[in-house]
């Protein structure tokens, strides 16, 4: 077993060393329900759910629920499937809401103690007084407003009194700090919306950075770990956390990593929202999005996105991380348990002119060489049967292992045959392929002719017999490597990213039942998407091999 101890164990290890105790240790996902988790919020999850396990140590779902303009309930139960999906349990469901009253008596408490104010300044006149990284910023004329005033102010935005826009509540740091964050940020702000939790109760509402550091707090988060971006957050964190009322001790510590990145992908939440809002997808579960919810509809199983986010690995530095990766993940996963099975998508006919005309049999077919645990299917064979056009050529090349004129193939899990000869339609299309086959080639026999070596084995399915499938075929969505260095997303767009087929498949595929997974022999994953009107919808989870790399 590795002793290895990416940075963030380090910073726990060293904490522990240095006296912290393990069993006040307490990590948290922190989610804001503004949009569906993609493959970017796995490796938070994954991140704080392992640090849980090794030290055995609570991990609460913290909604960051601070925003109602754009949260809602169907967000948070989406995000709890998913993170169950995944695989892992969280210690309690908390939400920043549920610290409203709290977080107002504390803001109040900064304003008798000068740690804050009301500022009847519009949003733009704010921002232009912030400065430029390399300028001060300057002070608010209602800076040094009397305590009294902006208390009294304040308690009228609670109580509805006052337009959106006509006040906000303002932390008084630093308007010259290097750290533009740190110049008197906005803590408050008024928002006539109603809360998916709190109703109508609150028009007021706290800012992120008010209410993150200070629910942590609460629910005494021992390690509160994030992404890079909010690396200059940390000052503000800190700076917040040292105002309460209450002792310095054991305060939640930031800690900073690297988000995951990767190619093809864009993992912004609002420019996702953007490709649903143009049409470009259907929803946020659309198989084609990097969302953990499009990505179960793929046929993504958990392991393979757990797997690959722990291979990614926790660094302080940004990188981005090959998309066939995750890809190389899920062919893996699936390989394991994926019953194997016969799909036609470009159907030709084949007659067995030497096959008894209204004979069937059966033969035997292993649902998965991986494990034989799974046991074997029967398929039905007779005279007429789909094979792939692609894999017949009249004339071919000794490079050509697949059926053609005077050579021998092997149909997979069956006989031996032979073309003879095609049918053409008036323009000159193969229509038809017959061939004769050899009675003492069955496969699993135990004649000698059964062992007989040919070059070339092909898939098909029985004409009478077979189902009628709907497959969606799916490739990334983005053409460019690095989609979000592009100014007009649109431009980046695979428009050949979704393609609705239509095939045939052994009558086994009747009996799958929706979100089963599958191998099409020779063609790639698929995933039971729908079953309505006697129709079997497939979504195309990946191919079975790497078409991407250069």
């Amino acid at each position: 077993m590795s002793n290895y101890k990416n940075f963030i164990e380090q910073i726990i290890e060293e904490d522990l060393n240095n006296g912290f105790k393990r069993n006040e240790l307490c990590f948290r996902f922190p989610p804001e329900p503004n949009g569906y988790l993609h493959i970017g919020h796995v490796k938070a999850i994954a991140l704080n759910f392992e640090l849980g396990k090794k030290y055995n140590a609570p991990v609460n779902l913290r909604f960051d629920d601070t925003n109602p303009v754009k949260e809602n309930s169907h967000f948070v139960e989406e995000i709890k499937k998913n993170i169950k999906w995944l695989g892992y349990k969280w210690s309690k469901v908390c939400y920043a809401s549920d610290y409203f009253g709290q977080l107002y008596e504390w803001a109040q408490y900064l304003i008798l103690n000068d740690k804050a104010f009301v500022d009847s300044q519009t949003s733009e006149q704010i921002a232009l007084q912030k400065g430029t990284p390399t300028n001060p910023g300057v002070n608010s004329p209602y800076r040094n407003r009397p305590r009294e005033e902006s208390i009294r102010l304040f308690t009228e935005m609670r109580e509805g009194k006052h337009k959106e826009g006509s006040h906000v509540l303002r932390a008084k740091i630093k308007m010259s700090s290097q750290n533009m964050l740190m110049r008197d940020p906005v803590m408050y702000r008024i928002l006539f919306k109603d809360h998916h939790r709190t109703g109508s109760n609150w028009c007021i509402y706290p800012m992120y950075d008010w209410a993150h550091g200070e629910s942590d707090f609460i629910e005494k988060i021992s390690h509160s770990l994030c992404t890079l971006e909010f690396k200059p957050h940390r000052d503000l964190y800190e700076w917040f956390l040292q105002q309460l009322p209450k002792e310095n001790k054991n305060l939640p510590k930031q800690r900073e990593f690297a988000r995951l990145n990767m190619t093809y992908t864009i993992m912004s939440k609002r420019k996702l929202f953007h490709l649903i809002d143009k049409k470009i997808v259907s929803s946020w579960d659309d198989p084609r999005m990097p969302t953990i919810s499009g990505m179960i509809k793929r046929g993504y199983p958990p392991n393979a996105l757990i797997n690959f986010v722990k291979k990614a690995g926790v660094a302080k530095r940004e990188n981005t991380i090959d998309a066939s990766l995750l890809e190389f993940y899920v062919r893996e996963e699936l390989n394991k348990i994926c019953p194997r099975v016969m799909v036609v998508t470009n159907e030709i006919k084949l007659v067995i002119t030497n096959y008894p005309e209204g004979k069937q049999e059966k033969v035997e077919a292993i649902n998965n060489p991986e494990d034989e645990s799974q046991g074997t299917r029967e398929m039905v064979f007779s005279k007429y049967l789909y094979i792939e056009r692609e894999d017949f050529r009249e004339t071919a090349n000794r490079k050509f292992f697949r059926l053609t004129i005077g050579k021998e193939v092997r149909l997979k899990n069956a006989y031996i045959i032979k073309g003879e000869k095609c049918v053409k339609n008036k323009n000159g299309e193969v229509i038809e392929v017959q061939c004769t086959y050899d009675p003492k080639s069955k496969s699993g026999s135990n004649s000698e002719e059964s062992k007989r070596k040919v070059k070339g084995t092909i898939h098909w399915v029985d004409i009478k017999s077979s189902a009628k499938v709907i497959i969606n075929e799916y490739e990334r969505l983005f053409l460019n490597e690095k989609p979000e260095e592009n100014e007009d997303l649109i431009k980046c767009i695979n428009t050949s990213s979704k393609k609705t087929i239509v095939g045939k498949s052994e009558k086994y595929v009747s009996s799958l039942k929706k979100g089963q997974k599958v191998q099409f022999q020779r063609k790639g994953y698929y995933i039971v998407d729908n079953k309505k009107n006697g129709n079997i919808t497939f979504n195309k989870t990946v191919s079975l091999r790497d078409g991407w790399r250069k």
